[in-house]
């Protein structure tokens, strides 16, 4: 997994620097942070929406894999775009491993 989203962001870093209109990351780069945020809404409310389908039927299923891949994707140009490698968000994630998502939680909120 972490090869595909190394992939992604190579292509984000190149094509940030790329004509906006023939590269949508350019153009997202372009249209500055609020627009990439705006975004990453818009992709987790559309998240959300499939899968509050995705009971009835595989086809919802089907789009909230696309969606949630949509939201990862814009997340990811978003992460570039502050100077945040998603390294760091894996790094979160695996040093969460063993320890209860109560606790972990609680100890978030007494930092």
């Amino acid at each position: 997994m972490s090869d595909v989203l190394n992939a992604i962001a190579s292509v984000i870093e190149t094509r940030k620097k790329a004509d906006p209109d023939t590269s949508y990351v350019a153009s997202l780069n372009a249209a500055g942070l609020d627009k990439m945020l705006e975004k990453v809404g818009e992709e987790a409310i559309e998240v959300i929406l499939a899968a509050k389908n995705a009971a009835d039927s595989d086809k919802h299923r089907v789009e909230v894999i696309n969606e949630v891949a949509d939201l990862v994707f814009h997340t990811l140009v978003m992460l570039d775009r502050l100077g945040i490698s998603h390294n760091a968000v894996l790094e979160t994630l695996a040093s969460r491993q063993g320890i209860s998502g109560l606790e972990e939680k609680a100890s978030r909120n007494h930092s």
